[in-house]
């Protein structure tokens, strides 16, 4: 059988902020398509852009490997890649064009390229492979070979003389444990380890326990999963964990679904397994208020190693919340976050700025509820117009000098919005001086009530008190001098 060579074209080196924080992922998507690909008796190679700073790197293996077929196949669970950044957009072009030189048939599946699959085909990828792309790649792959029709593959676009063929998409795939394990032998986990050295955390590795998202939130796409739910059982993920302990000695896990443990019950036969096994693991997670206030959720998260959950708040104005189709309430932010803290679960919030509408008193709503709360951990955007969704539809005719961030920490504003980019820039450095100022403040007077609680994070957090005090208070007039400039 010809080689296969794997890639992807995100390069965590070149998105500053991500290479910043040292905690990068191996290409989970990717090594799903490989593996299947390698159980149909397909010889298949990794070239793992991850922690590489540039495309050339690709050129020596090419010619050493000589592969007939190159696939760029993005790691449709890292949400960075969803992003479609205009850095590696540019990478996957120069990828594809060295892949070309050596007379490699070229096969991209991606968000970026699910979306404006023109723009790749400019560049002389053979195929684009649009939305979930396993099957489709394994059907197209050994079509090639047979030399027998593509006409009638579904999710696949390619070119017939000047003609742009797209043939209908593929029914998603419903029952996940059919694939095999992801090819997670072919990693270098070794230099994935050493990378995390630097970040001071535990190594930690990226798995998906499901595919999709059934919610509607207005500004949020999904190009390669949809707008569906499926899940792998426990079992098959509980196998997978052991797989990992048992060759990496890794137990901490990153479970990178959009929402994870919607299945009803799934979560606490996830913890049966665990169990069953006399396996323990920590993890952390991505979910909703609404569905962590189901049930028992969260005694089944706490029991079965969940440390920290990452909650979609975006804002403390229900009003920002409604015009999002977020289809949650402000007050299940609240709820949720005191449960799991209850529990001993770190809260973590994402929160959005600049949606439409969006005024100083929804504004002020939002960081009055991370004083209020006092979250372990927030992460700050702004509203971002994906390709594909109805809050893209709205601004689109904004979109006419840049449509992409050039990489994670762009942080402009693509279209006409209440304030300025600058206002924003200077609202997230606000918020993030604001809530370290509140968590040295809360330490305090906690310490102060019990000096037994007393830990070295809390010293760190009251010592840096001296900076964000004044700090944030400066950045507070700037910010006023800045909104009224808007």
């Amino acid at each position: 059988m010809p080689e296969i060579l794997f890639s992807h074209s995100y390069y965590y080196q070149l998105d500053p902020k991500q290479w910043k924080n040292k905690m990068p992922f191996p290409p989970l998507g990717t090594l799903y398509a490989a593996a299947l690909l390698r159980e149909n008796d397909f010889k298949v190679a990794l070239f793992d852009t991850n922690l590489l700073d540039s495309p050339n790197s690709i050129i020596p293996i090419l010619k050493k490997n000589n592969p007939k077929y190159l696939v760029i196949y993005d790691d449709g669970f890292n949400y960075l890649t969803k992003m479609c950044l205009t850095k590696m957009r540019e990478a996957c072009f120069e990828m594809i064009a060295f892949g070309k030189k050596q007379n490699c048939i070229v096969i991209v599946c991606s968000s970026d390229s699910t979306d404006n699959y023109e723009h790749y085909l400019d560049k002389n990828a053979d195929y684009i492979i649009q939305g979930e792309g396993e099957i489709t790649l394994l059907e197209l792959i050994n079509s090639l070979e047979k030399k027998q029709s593509i006409e009638t593959i579904s999710g696949i676009v390619f070119r017939k003389g000047n003609t742009t063929i797209v043939n209908p998409k593929r029914n998603v795939l419903q029952n996940l444990d059919h694939l095999v394990l992801p090819a997670w032998d072919l990693v270098d986990v070794e230099s994935y380890q050493a990378i995390w050295k630097q970040s001071g955390q535990d190594f930690t590795l990226n798995i998906a326990t499901t595919r999709g998202c059934p919610y509607k939130c207005n500004w949020c796409a999904k190009p390669i999963y949809g707008n569906r739910y499926n899940a792998h059982s426990p079992e098959y993920i509980v196998n997978e964990i052991k797989f990992l302990q048992e060759n990496f000695g890794v137990s901490r896990f990153w479970m990178c679904d959009d929402i994870f443990g919607l299945k009803p019950n799934w979560v606490q036969e996830f913890n049966t397994e665990l169990q069953k096994n006399n396996l323990k693991i920590s993890y952390f997670i991505q979910s909703r208020v609404d569905l962590l206030l189901k049930e028992d959720t969260i005694e089944a998260l706490a029991n079965s190693g969940c440390e920290e959950v990452w909650v979609g708040a975006e804002s403390a104005s229900q009003k920002i919340l409604d015009a999002m189709d977020k289809g949650t309430k402000v007050e299940e932010i609240y709820k949720a976050t005191r449960l799991l803290k209850e529990k001993k679960i770190r809260v973590a919030l994402f929160l959005q700025f600049g949606y439409l509408t969006e005024n100083k008193e929804d504004i002020r709503k939002t960081i009055a509820m991370v004083k209020e709360l006092q979250p372990d951990n927030i992460g700050i955007s702004i509203s971002y117009p994906l390709p594909g969704t109805k809050f893209y539809d709205k601004v689109k005719d904004d979109l006419k000098l840049k449509a992409n961030w050039t990489d994670s920490d762009d942080f402009e504003m693509l279209f006409n919005g209440t304030y300025s980019s600058g206002f924003y820039r200077k609202l997230q450095r606000y918020v993030h001086k604001e809530f370290r100022k509140s968590q040295g403040i809360y330490n305090l007077k906690s310490s102060l009530k019990s000096p037994s609680s007393l830990n070295f994070v809390k010293i760190k957090s009251i010592v840096k008190l001296g900076y964000y005090v004044p700090s944030a208070f400066v950045d507070g007039l700037v910010l006023k001098l800045t909104e009224n400039e808007n």
